[in-house]
């Protein structure tokens, strides 16, 4: 049952990617028409899925989660493939025959194909709108098959996850226990550290006004798991909370929805590199770069398609050659770990309006001052209350 699941999801992995991101950059539009707004978006999405990636990647290996796991099986004894030079990986990731590479399931070069096609067709206006219709309709299409082969993810995951566990017996479980501590930990840092230095270096605000602000849209996305059911309320806390004006604020977050998985692509990589380990195969430094470049570039147009956690990491193991068995093992807490990523996905939305309002100068400052006032004043408060403090302790 294990591995007929595992047959299916690889069964899909190339026509959804494929019609997904062709869908979601052919609906972006011609980039002239996006205008600044959308050309800074679009960077800004691009920049921090990579740095969350190399976060991910780097607690991985710091703490090496894996170690402590021998996948059973095919895994055992797989062999990884051989790794090109950095100059040869980025040469090949452009297909010469992309009906070749579909049927390799090369997905650099399939992601490739599908931006430039996408953007083709975006280019052409109307003259493309049938075709682009077309793969709409095929790229639902593979939708409801994948939600078709999601309803036997319950028997696939047990089946897969009871073979490493008649294998290993409970040793098994602190090790997944320490990938997600990796997971959570790499996330509130990315949150942390990363978005609340950007939020504070390019829009001058206080980090912790921004993450007060914007905790109705991440709970509704921590308890849904879904950046598109959350999407109003994501709008709303953006105008309500930030002043960002609407056709600023409402443009950034729909595009954010399509274009930006901050969480799922910082998860791949970690995901990715455990496997590694667990299967006792030691990935070189260009293939990491191969992963962090899988899926940085999978994130655009796949961020609506359902299942996209374990879709993409497919993707990713493929890319770089390593088992999916170790799907399976991972699978088991993925549903926690869903909906931690999700609060991150639309954290990086907002980030990003906020961010790109400010420099835009398209926020409703009246709004906004009234708020930076009463946490000014807080902030007062609170050194005054710490002076007090001293005075009576000195």
């Amino acid at each position: 049952v294990g591995q007929i699941f595992l047959r299916l999801i690889q069964m899909m992995v190339v026509p959804i990617v494929l019609f997904s991101i062709i869908s979601g950059t052919a609906g972006i539009g011609d980039p002239k028409k996006l205008g600044s707004v959308g050309v800074k978006t679009i960077v800004y999405f691009m920049l921090t899925t990579i740095i969350a990636i190399s976060v991910g990647l780097f607690f991985t290996n710091l703490f090496q989660p894996g170690a402590g796991i021998s996948l059973a099986g095919e895994a055992a004894s797989f062999e990884p493939t051989e790794t090109p030079s950095l100059i040869e990986m980025l040469i090949k990731m452009f297909p010469v025959n992309p009906i070749e590479a579909m049927a390799n399931a090369d997905m650099l070069q399939i992601i490739i194909f599908a931006l430039i096609f996408g953007v083709t067709l975006g280019n052409m206006g109307e003259k493309s709108q049938l075709i682009i219709t077309l793969v709409n309709d095929l790229n639902d299409a593979m939708i409801s098959v994948v939600n078709l082969i999601m309803r036997l993810a319950p028997y696939g995951v047990f089946a897969l996850m009871a073979q490493s566990i008649a294998s290993q017996g409970a040793e098994v479980l602190f090790p997944m226990l320490k990938y997600v501590a990796v997971v959570l930990g790499s996330l509130f840092f990315h949150a942390a550290f990363v978005f609340g230095l950007l939020v504070a270096l390019l829009a001058k605000m206080n980090p912790l006004y921004f993450f007060r602000n914007a905790l109705p849209a991440l709970t509704i996305g921590f308890s849904t798991s879904s950046s598109a059911a959350t999407l109003p309320v994501t709008m709303r806390v953006v105008r309500d909370n930030f002043g960002v004006r609407n056709e600023i604020g409402s443009f950034i977050v729909s595009l954010g929805a399509t274009v930006n998985m901050n969480g799922t692509a910082l998860y791949q990589g970690i995901a990715a590199l455990f496997i590694a380990q667990a299967s006792g195969i030691a990935l070189t430094f260009n293939q990491q770069l191969t992963i962090v470049a899988t899926a940085t570039l999978a994130a655009v147009g796949t961020a609506g398609v359902p299942a996209v956690g374990i879709i993409m990491l497919t993707m990713v193991l493929s890319s770089v050659g390593l088992p999916l068995e170790g799907i399976g093992v991972i699978m088991g807490v993925d549903r926690l770990l869903d909906m931690f990523r999700t609060a991150m996905n639309i954290l990086g939305d907002i980030s990003a309006a906020v961010i790109i309002g400010v420099r835009e100068d398209a926020i409703d400052k009246g709004r906004l001052m009234e708020e930076l006032k009463i946490t000014d004043l807080l902030r007062r408060g609170l050194d005054v209350a710490k002076g007090v403090t001293e005075d009576i302790g000195g």
